[in-house]
C-alpha cells in the first residue's frame, strides 16, 4: 500500500551558493557520510530528503541527519532513517521508501514513495 509519494528539484548552483554563503548548512543538512560528495550529488541527496519529508506528510520537527542516503553500486540508493524520521514512518506505516535521484544540466531531482 501506498503511504505517501514525494517529489523534489534543486537548482545545483543555487544550492553550492547557499552552502558556501552558509557553511554551517552543509553540517546541518547532511551526515558524516554525506557531507564531502560533489555538489551534484549534495544537491540530488537534498532533494531526496525534501521529497522523503513529503512522502511523509512534511511534519514539523523531523531532523535532516535522522535520514541518509546511500549509494549502491548497480542498483538504486537507499534510504536510512533514524530518530525523527524513523518515528514518523513508524507511525505513519511505512516499512519500505522507494527513491530515484538523479542529476543532470545543472538540476537536481528526486522522488520517493513510501509503502506500508
Amino acid at each position: 500500500m501506498i503511504i505517501g509519494v514525494g517529489i523534489d528539484v534543486v537548482d545545483v548552483a543555487r544550492f553550492m551558493e547557499s552552502i558556501e554563503r552558509t557553511p554551517r548548512l552543509r553540517e546541518k543538512l547532511f551526515t558524516p557520510a554525506e557531507r564531502d560528495l560533489p555538489p551534484s550529488s549534495l544537491a540530488a541527496r537534498f532533494a531526496a530528503k525534501e521529497a522523503i519529508a513529503k512522502a511523509l506528510g512534511a511534519p514539523g520537527g523531523m531532523h535532516w541527519h535522522d535520514a541518509t542516503v546511500h549509494r549502491v553500486v548497480g542498483g538504486p540508493p537507499e534510504v536510512e532513517i533514524t530518530g525523527t524520521v524513523a518515528a514518523r514512518a513508524e507511525e505513519l506505516g511505512v516499512r519500505t521508501f522507494h527513491l530515484s535521484i538523479s542529476h543532470d544540466a545543472g538540476i537536481a531531482s528526486a522522488m520517493v514513495v513510501a509503502e506500508g
